[in-house]
């Protein structure tokens, strides 16, 4: 006997998938040309040329070189208190809420281990020099002269940007920098999103594929540093005459990098529940995985970013090309963003437009350009050229704003 078939359960076709409106970004730096932070009218300008710019978010520098544009107390707040003192206003404040006026998101952009040249910084002070990166040779980045290599070794090796590093292994580094940002939140609850710079290693030129191979230059080889490795691997650390157990050595440092960058965003997230959380980082992953102990795929992948914005500074248009067409095909694709140098172009911005739409075209519809600054300087005559250009190829306006009613 045959069953009688079943009823036929009517069904609407489900709606097709809708892609989310394009973001883009302007990263705003606090002691640019601009200098946007220390005068009200100079925040009214921002908001007006990112309004003009359709820009949907704001990467605003507000922590470098352990300094802070805003209040702080394990921070170093001068540049807070000078601001305060010649305007009598939060500038910071004040541009969260212009933006949010305006519809645009405000991203908390801090350089997360680098102190820049800044020896007197509160965190240096509270833990001391071990808190600073020591090279293979043994020799501590304090004791580099002007911050840059020492002889012989400047002669074959040059540091990518010289300065004062922080050893993301050493002690309190991790606990002090997850309370830094963790009051930077607090104090500030409007702002969207934590964006995260120079979390990483320094580089030195030319770039080595990790220590294995014994040549070239790189760092967290701190006595305390060590001590930590051996106590949780059970195995040696290398040291200057003896390398030993590299690949380990290699993967627990970068480890203790993604640690950092898991403490910050969970503390981050418990601080400010919604915030969003992304990095700028190196655009070639593989060299930023072996040689800078920076693994932002990982970060992607367990969600401790919400997005990454790998920095594509570069005249090459093939380049960028090959790039952007790879990380719109990675699994986590969507939560890329093209970090494209306007700067590059002030004297021919026509170069700009075109490689925003060489990222676009090969998938990365959300952009981030380097650097409001440079794209709103003014050259001879009062003309803005770059701003202008960028303007007339802007690309539509987003569907919905983030703050709208």
């Amino acid at each position: 006997m045959v069953p009688p078939a079943a009823p036929v359960i009517a069904t609407e076709d489900p709606a097709p998938a809708v892609d989310p409106a394009p973001r883009n970004a302007l990263w705003v730096l606090c002691e640019g040309s601009q200098r946007v932070l220390e005068d009200p009218q100079r925040i009214e300008v921002l908001i007006e040329d990112a309004v003009a710019l359709r820009a949907t978010d704001l990467f605003v520098q507000v922590y470098r070189g352990g300094r802070a544009w805003y209040a702080a107390e394990l921070a170093d707040a001068a540049p807070y208190r000078t601001i305060v003192a010649t305007t009598g206003t939060d500038t910071l404040q004040l541009l969260l809420d212009q933006a949010h006026e305006a519809g645009l998101r405000v991203h908390a952009w801090v350089n997360v281990l680098s102190l820049s040249q800044n020896r007197g910084a509160p965190l240096l002070q509270a833990l001391g020099p071990a808190a600073v990166l020591v090279d293979r040779r043994g020799r501590s980045l304090l004791d580099y002269p002007n911050y840059d290599l020492p002889e012989p070794d400047r002669t074959w090796y040059r540091m990518g940007t010289p300065g004062l590093y922080l050893d993301p292994a050493a002690p309190g580094v991790r606990e002090r920098l997850v309370a830094t940002f963790a009051e930077l939140l607090a104090r500030y609850p409007d702002f969207d999103g934590l964006h995260l710079d120079y979390i990483r290693h320094p580089g030195v030129l030319p770039l080595i594929p990790g220590s294995r191979f014994g040549v070239g230059l790189d760092f967290g080889y701190g006595e305390l540093s060590r001590a930590r490795f051996e106590a949780e691997t059970e195995v040696r650390a290398p040291q200057q005459d003896n390398m030993v157990n590299l690949s380990r050595w290699d993967s627990w440092r970068r480890d203790q990098v993604t640690e950092l960058v898991v403490a910050i965003s969970a503390q981050a997230r418990l601080q400010r529940p919604g915030v969003e959380m992304s990095a700028a980082v190196i655009a070639y992953a593989d060299r930023a995985y072996l040689t800078l102990a920076q693994d932002w795929i990982r970060w992607l992948e367990d969600g401790s970013l919400d997005f990454a914005v790998p920095m594509i500074y570069t005249l090459d248009d093939r380049l960028l090309r090959y790039q952007a067409e790879h990380f719109a095909g990675l699994p986590t694709g969507q939560r890329v963003w093209a970090g494209l140098g306007a700067w590059l172009f002030s004297a021919n911005p026509q170069r700009a437009i075109a490689q925003l739409d060489i990222a676009r075209e090969a998938g990365m519809h959300n952009r981030a350009l380097f650097s409001y600054d440079a794209i709103a300087e003014r050259k001879h005559g009062g003309t803005r050229p770059l701003l202008e250009r960028l303007i007339g190829g802007a690309p539509p306006p987003a569907v919905e704003s983030p703050h709208g009613p």
